[in-house]
């Protein structure tokens, strides 16, 4: 099992904690991290897009002029897409973007992440995170301490003062074990996890 520091609000080392490897110590597996986040990114597509095609737009029931002898090019239609007011040529139309992706490679996925940010020293476990009041700046101060820069931060629960505490902060987002996905592990340098959120985890995904 991998060991790592436990540290204090105040950035000092207070201790360390075994990880389960189940979670944290899996073997990597790009492709399905690779996977999971195509299919986050496109899953949040709405696909609402839409233009009109020639056959759509209105107008253009007759040849605009006879096909020879007025020195202008040949037209069938006023309404195709070289006139203004025409249709798009092969336009976008509502699509579902939706990628598909089993739960058991889903959770596969999230192991991997994890035990990236493991192996590059970025998991940091606190001990607790409590603090006394919604205050971005002691927010920002506990961040720092920990030299966490572009962190997520994991509570074991949804906790307000944390979530209010962090939300003004530029590239710092905070998660819960059960709205934890591999985008998020990802695109975040640092991953602050509190001690019992860990544990909640392990739980979870083990």
């Amino acid at each position: 099992m991998a060991n790592v520091t436990v540290y204090n609000m105040e950035g000092n080392e207070v201790g360390t904690m075994e990880l389960n490897d189940a979670v944290f110590g899996v073997e990597i597996n790009e492709h399905l991290v690779h996977l999971a986040v195509v299919r986050q990114l496109a899953n949040k597509r709405q696909g609402t897009q839409k233009a009109k095609g020639r056959s759509e737009v209105s107008g253009g029931g007759r040849k605009p002029w006879r096909q020879k002898g007025t020195g202008h090019a040949r037209q069938g239609s006023i309404r195709a897409a070289q006139w203004k007011g025409g249709g798009v040529i092969f336009a976008p139309t509502p699509r579902d973007y939706d990628v598909k992706m089993n739960k058991k490679e889903r959770r596969a996925a999230l192991r991997s992440a994890l035990t990236s940010k493991v192996q590059d020293n970025k998991l940091l476990v606190l001990e607790e995170l409590a603090l006394p009041e919604i205050k971005t700046a002691s927010m920002q101060k506990v961040l720092n301490n920990l030299k966490a820069e572009k962190a997520l931060v994991i509570t074991a629960d949804d906790n307000k003062t944390v979530y209010l505490s962090a939300r003004n902060i530029e590239d710092v987002q905070t998660a819960t074990p059960s709205t934890l996905n591999v985008y998020d592990v990802m695109k975040h340098n640092s991953v602050v996890v509190t001690k019992d959120a860990v544990a909640v985890i392990e739980e979870v995904y083990a």
